[in-house]
C-alpha cells in the first residue's frame, strides 16, 4: 500500500516476515490506525474508551493526513501510539513549508472554501510540534487526550 510515499523500509522482524509494514497514505486509513491503536490500548488496561476523545483524535489524523496530501507533497511517514493518557499522532510530508490558518474570508469579503483543518488540530490537541525533517520535509506531531 502506498510505496510510492515511503521514505524508509520497515524494520523486518524476521526471515519469515519479509512483508514491510504499509503507512497509512488516505485520511481513512490513518482513522482506522488511530481507532485500532486506541480501542487496542482500552482492551489491555481494561479501561472505558471514552467517544467524543476518541472521535477528537480521529478528526486530528484525518486533518492531518489531508493537509499532507493536499499542501505537503504527500505523506511520507504516519505513526500513532497511545501514551498514558493521550494518543500521539505524527504525520511527516515532502514539504519543509510551515502549516498556515487562512484567514475565512478573501480580500473582497467572500467566505474561502476549506483552511479550516490546521485550526482544527491546534484546538483538539494539547500539544502540537512540526519538525523539519533531515532529508527535507517536516513531521508534524500532535498530542490528542483521551480523558
Amino acid at each position: 500500500m502506498c510505496d510510492e510515499h515511503r521514505t524508509e523500509a520497515a524494520p523486518e522482524t524476521s526471515v519469515a516476515n519479509r512483508r514491510p509494514r504499509s503507512r497509512p497514505c488516505r485520511p481513512a486509513e490513518a482513522r482506522r490506525a488511530v481507532e485500532r491503536a486506541v480501542s487496542e490500548r482500552c482492551r489491555a488496561t481494561h479501561t472505558p474508551c471514552e467517544p467524543q476523545a476518541l472521535s477528537d483524535a480521529l478528526l486530528v489524523a484525518s486533518e492531518l493526513t489531508t493537509n499532507a496530501i493536499l499542501h505537503g507533497g504527500g505523506i511520507t511517514d504516519f505513526h500513532v501510539v497511545v501514551e498514558g493518557r493521550g494518543v500521539c499522532v505524527s504525520v511527516s510530508d515532502r514539504s519543509a513549508a510551515l502549516p498556515v490558518a487562512k484567514e475565512p474570508v478573501d480580500p473582497q469579503g467572500r467566505w474561502r472554501p476549506g483552511g479550516h483543518g490546521w485550526p482544527i488540530v491546534c484546538r483538539l490537541a494539547r500539544d502540537v510540534r512540526v519538525t523539519d525533517l533531515p532529508l527535507g520535509g517536516k513531521q508534524i506531531t500532535a498530542v490528542v487526550p483521551l480523558s
